[in-house]
């Protein structure tokens, strides 16, 4: 057997300003820190896997994601320094470990804020636009300048956090900084609107929209600029912030159309038959799918005709459909009007003319 004493005195053996037994407890700290983690990952994480499949919600399946990707490997690193505060080391490397510390603080904080915007933008992506890829673009561009925003006051707090003066350098570059903030006024107006544009969605790509005396469907919506393509082909590019700030029409998002015309008939229109003109054309409208008549009625006497006014509605935004049910309505009223004699009236003048006699007396006779 191995002598108690020669152990002890083989243990107090110091290298590098810790003895052998440090060496050892240091060790032992770290097996028994990474078993402790991995019981936990193996029991208490099954557990929650298991209890996330029988809820609808998301939030526990973003607790997984956080634990899988952050949790259990800061966890790791965190007791392998641990581990390592345990021993006595020397001021260089003491250093190097509090820099590493550090380092773990600003990854730990910047990641854990990342992965809770990544899930926000996600959560909304689901909830309003699922299955628009331009929206999940246009979530995953902002979330890109949001990690690059985090990442640089990271990378700035640990550098103050190690030694820099980072604080000399911010000052230094104050003056140059309010040159480039004035510079720049306007692009981050155009940012801010884009920003606003993505989740107050007024219009989406593929939307046709009027603005002002502009008019066209939307084609692309860009951090600064959003492109338009005109009816007549040619593409309209209008600055974000324009568009924030604008009275817009979307008539994409229209989900009926409420169309009112008027037609005008002869004064010389009976009046049996002027009271039939609504009745007839009633008949007209109801006859066409995918709309709805409204009213139909003699409006006014204006200057050369009676006029009848009509309101209907057409289910849908399209264009084109609204200008072919127009035209059914109007092929329908002509043939109808035309087989109960009534006509339709035109700008006309009708000049009427009294004819006067004036009589002279003069010697008996009448001039």
């Amino acid at each position: 057997m191995i002598d108690q004493a020669v152990i002890n005195v083989y243990l107090q053996r110091a290298y590098l300003g810790n003895t052998i037994m440090d060496y050892l407890v240091s060790i032992l700290i770290l097996i028994i820190g990474l078993i402790a983690v991995r019981v936990i990952k193996r029991i208490l994480f099954r557990k929650i896997k298991n209890w996330a499949k029988k809820t609808k919600t998301s939030i526990d399946d973003f607790i997984i994601r956080l634990m899988e990707r952050l949790i259990f490997p800061v966890a790791d690193f965190g007791v392998f320094l641990l581990a390592i505060n345990y021993l006595d080391l020397n001021p260089m490397l003491q250093k190097g470990m509090d820099i590493l510390g550090a380092v773990l603080v600003v990854f730990v904080g910047v990641r854990f804020a990342v992965l809770i915007i990544e899930h926000m933008f996600n959560a909304y992506w689901r909830k309003k636009g699922q299955g628009d890829l331009s929206l999940k673009n246009s979530l995953t561009a902002i979330t890109r300048v949001i990690k690059v925003i985090l990442w640089g006051i990271g990378i700035v707090f640990l550098l103050d956090n190690i030694g820099f003066k980072v604080s000399a350098v911010i000052a230094g570059l104050g003056i140059g900084g309010v040159a480039i903030a004035f510079a720049s006024q306007k692009i981050l107006e155009d940012v801010f609107s884009y920003v606003c544009i993505l989740f107050d969605r007024p219009f989406t790509v593929g939307d046709f929209i009027i603005l002002n005396d502009l008019l066209g469907v939307v084609e692309h919506i860009g951090i600064k600029t959003t492109r338009i393509t005109s009816l007549g082909g040619e593409q309209l590019i209008i600055a974000n912030s324009d568009l924030g700030n604008a009275r817009l029409r979307n008539y994409k998002q229209m989900e009926k159309r409420r169309v009112v015309f008027k037609l005008g008939v002869t004064y010389e229109t009976p009046l049996e038959k002027l009271k039939e003109i609504p009745g007839i054309i009633k008949g007209v409208i109801e006859k066409i799918t995918d709309i709805k008549f409204d009213r139909a009625h003699f409006l006014s006497f204006d200057n050369f005709c009676l006029t009848i006014e009509v309101v209907y509605y057409v289910f849908g935004s399209d264009y084109n459909k609204y200008m072919d049910v127009q035209q059914e309505i109007n092929l329908n009223i002509f043939k109808e009007f035309n087989a109960w004699g009534i006509e339709f009236a035109y700008p006309t003048q009708t000049l009427y003319l009294n004819k006067v006699q004036n009589s002279v007396n003069r010697g008996g006779q009448t001039l």
